[in-house]
């Protein structure tokens, strides 16, 4: 089929394509320049640099017309921070013009759309009690996207939500979410001090495989958690310190007081600033401080995503943030498109 792609020079975006073309598929794209120094694309995909927001709707059309599959690889994640509400940012950003987008894409034809959306949405589902939505704007604009997005669904429309949990790999030239966990763990000289709890995680290649499986298979609405490698804090800390060469420093679990305590510290300075973030991170420890896992056979086994190197994954990460914080990569941030 021919997929129609926002954000193919990104980190997700260009594997995505290359999956796809992979398997056959046809796929143009368009994203924000400038493409990251050393960053290879699939030479097969169509690609045009621009900003998709300052696109009208006959632009965006003109890019839909023909196609019958859509990728939603853009939008803003919970670490940006801006003058409250920042809801209105979220929502300016992941849900506004993906609604217009769905509502063009629709009306020229396609008929697979696929949107990256977040694991915390998931989490919100099977943790009423925590009252996600209420506390955490980013949170609450994620289930807010995937109401609008599915509300678009019917038997001649299929929308597939992949809820993207951390996600580990590299392109060369882009800079790495987890930079800031290196140069903090860098910092603990003697032991890291880090909370209970663990996430689920996959590789970017793992990503690619659920956005192709998502465009084959998915039928009318669907929400897929996804998540295949399920690891606490404390054993992907200790994969993470023998990539940085520290494989024998100690790691300290903190009470959950003390997380809480950290949390309030940063939004005493979010607050001193003029600034909101996406996640309340006093309210957050009870996420942070749990094992936030999603079993495979939710959304990755479903979708036809094969098992893959986590560790070199997580290597490849580290090893990246090692090299940008030693000032010895040209590198871009990670931005949304």
């Amino acid at each position: 089929m021919k997929v129609f792609l926002i954000g193919g020079t990104g980190l997700l975006g260009s594997e995505a394509a290359r999956e796809l073309i992979r398997r056959g598929h046809e796929v143009s794209s368009i994203a924000l320049p400038p493409l990251p120094p050393g960053a290879v694309l699939p030479p097969e995909m169509k690609i045009e640099f621009g900003n998709y927001l300052e696109m009208d709707d006959t632009q965006l059309r003109a890019h839909l017309t023909g196609c019958e599959g859509f990728v939603f690889a853009a939008g803003v994640d919970e670490r940006v921070e801006g003058p409250p509400p920042i809801y209105d940012l979220f929502k300016k950003y992941n849900i506004d013009p993906l609604k217009r987008i769905l509502q063009i894409a629709k009306e020229s034809g396609v008929r697979h759309s696929v949107i990256y959306g977040s694991y915390f949405s998931h989490f919100d589902k099977v943790r009423p009690e925590e009252e996600l939505t209420k506390w955490h704007p980013y949170i609450r604009s994620r289930r807010d996207q995937e109401e609008m997005a599915l509300s678009f669904a019917d038997e001649d429309f299929d929308v597939a939500i992949l809820e993207l949990p951390y996600i580990f790999g590299v392109q060369p030239g882009r800079k790495p979410v987890w930079v800031f966990l290196v140069e903090m763990l860098r910092g603990m000289k003697r032991f890291t001090l880090f909370p209970k709890g663990g996430t689920t995680m996959l590789t970017v290649r793992q990503v690619a495989q659920a956005t192709a499986g998502a465009l084959e298979n998915n039928r009318r609405g669907t929400c897929y958690p996804i998540g295949y490698y399920n690891k606490t804090w404390k054993e992907f800390l200790t994969i993470v310190h023998q990539h940085l060469g520290t494989p024998d420093k100690k790691i300290l679990t903190i009470p959950t007081w003390m997380y809480v305590l950290g949390g309030r510290k940063i939004m005493r300075e979010q607050r001193a600033k003029g600034l909101e973030a996406g996640l309340h991170m006093v309210k957050f420890a009870a996420l942070q401080c749990s094992n936030q896992f999603i079993d495979k056979s939710l959304g990755c086994e479903p979708l036809g995503v094969e098992p893959d190197d986590i560790d070199r994954a997580i290597g490849d990460s580290i090893r990246q943030c090692v090299e940008i914080l030693d000032h010895k990569a040209d590198v871009i941030d990670m931005k949304g498109e």
